[in-house]
């Protein structure tokens, strides 16, 4: 089989996987603020769930990122599968007694397979062409889309499952866990021999976070990333408490991860066409607007064009950041540039998400406040991450300048 062949089974693979694995990432996001909040006595501590999975993912990325690079990418997406099940039976058991502790720990564990989940899109690009990255990308996660549409409609289906709310949730996680790591036995990446590491000098992590087409798509990716977080770690919580019910909640997030994987089937194309930049300031546009829309208003309508526009905004940034990071090292770095990112991406969004839920619930009296002051804490970020394109557009032009 060729490379290219190869390369497209495992972006089918990957996307597969994405498709049913990636549901119950959904699924806990719906849920977490929810199951925190009936168990722990203290109201701001109640996305600390979701803080913890995201905080999970933070701490494994890098030791993960290196474990694949030594033993390959099949050996480290089975370790993400096993940690999800053993992160649901967790936080089944935390339901079942009532304890917001264990609950945590179920939830830490979880993110080490959101970890491995974010690899997906560096594998699809380990053995693709140049022209060919940015569609295995976009396309791997293009699989999100079947996920966005299975993991709320599950929710909805299992949550009063068992009289102990969101038991039958988890439930259904462990088998989702189970069933679907079966894919990895068809991806067919070849793991690095040592010698070709021996051969290629390597730069220290320093030396790799000094190099902009290093550093700035990784600020890209956290702010994408953080602020998609901050925003959609709150709305359930803001849509019920604004007199919605959980099912509004549920459809609410559905549209909203729709959007954030709908925009794959096309992401790669529009970048390999209008190149990385003009996408990713698109994106960031499209999170600042999506601020203002929320802002504007507490309706359903509200929520529903907010949410939509920063699933989009999302995908232009962080597909855009994750094409241009992969075409700014050698092989040789990839263990390193992939956990030192994926350290930081997911060091900002637990960041965002513990914010999310102390500024929803403890900055204000009621929720539209609370849901105002979580879209307001958009804007510095939103400057930051302009700021980096900025710059970014100015040293490429001064590039093209030298050479004429």
């Amino acid at each position: 089989m060729s490379s290219e062949s190869q390369a497209k089974r495992n972006v089918l693979v990957l996307a597969m996987a994405n498709a049913f694995l990636g549901a119950q990432l959904p699924m806990m996001f719906i849920i977490g603020g929810l199951a925190g909040q009936s168990l722990t006595t203290n109201i701001c501590w109640a996305t600390l769930p979701i803080s913890f999975i995201v905080f999970g993912a933070m701490t494994t990325a890098p030791w993960l990122s290196q474990f694949m690079q030594n033993y390959g990418r099949r050996a480290g997406f089975f370790l993400g599968a096993a940690a999800g099940v053993m992160g649901a039976i967790i936080c089944a058991i935390a339901m079942y007694q009532g304890n917001f502790t264990i609950l945590l720990i179920g939830s830490y564990l979880t993110g080490i397979f959101q970890s491995s989940l974010g690899f997906y899109r560096f594998a699809a690009a380990d053995m693709a062409s140049e022209d060919f990255r940015a569609k295995a990308i976009s396309y791997t996660m293009a699989g999100g889309l079947v996920s966005a549409i299975i993991g709320p409609q599950l929710v909805k289906l299992t949550t009063d499952f068992f009289t102990v709310p969101f038991l039958g949730v988890y439930v259904t996680i462990i088998f989702i866990n189970v069933f679907g790591s079966f894919l990895f036995l068809f991806i067919d990446i070849p793991t690095p021999k040592a010698e070709q590491y021996d051969r290629v000098s390597s730069r220290s992590r320093l030396q790799l976070l000094s190099t902009p087409k290093i550093f700035i798509p990784i600020i890209i990716a956290m702010v994408s990333y953080s602020l998609m977080t901050l925003v959609m770690t709150s709305t359930p919580l803001a849509v019920v408490g604004c007199g919605y019910s959980q099912g509004n909640a549920a459809d609410i997030v559905s549209a909203h991860v729709l959007a954030m994987f709908v925009p794959s089937f096309f992401t790669g194309h529009l970048i390999n066409r209008f190149g990385n930049i003009r996408i990713i300031s698109i994106g960031l546009l499209l999170l600042m607007l999506a601020g203002i829309i929320n802002l504007s208003g507490v309706a359903l309508t509200n929520f529903f064009a907010g949410l939509v526009l920063i699933g989009i905004g999302w995908n232009f940034g962080f597909i855009g950041a994750t094409t241009m990071l992969s075409n700014a090292h050698s092989a040789t770095e990839r263990g390193k540039v992939q956990g030192i990112n994926d350290l930081f991406v997911y060091g900002s969004v637990t960041l965002a998400s513990i914010a999310s839920g102390a500024l929803m619930n403890c900055s204000a009296s009621t929720t539209e406040q609370g849901w105002t002051a979580v879209n307001l804490a958009m804007a510095p970020f939103l400057i930051l991450a302009f700021i980096a394109v900025l710059w970014l557009i100015k040293n490429k032009n001064s590039s093209m300048n030298l050479k004429t």
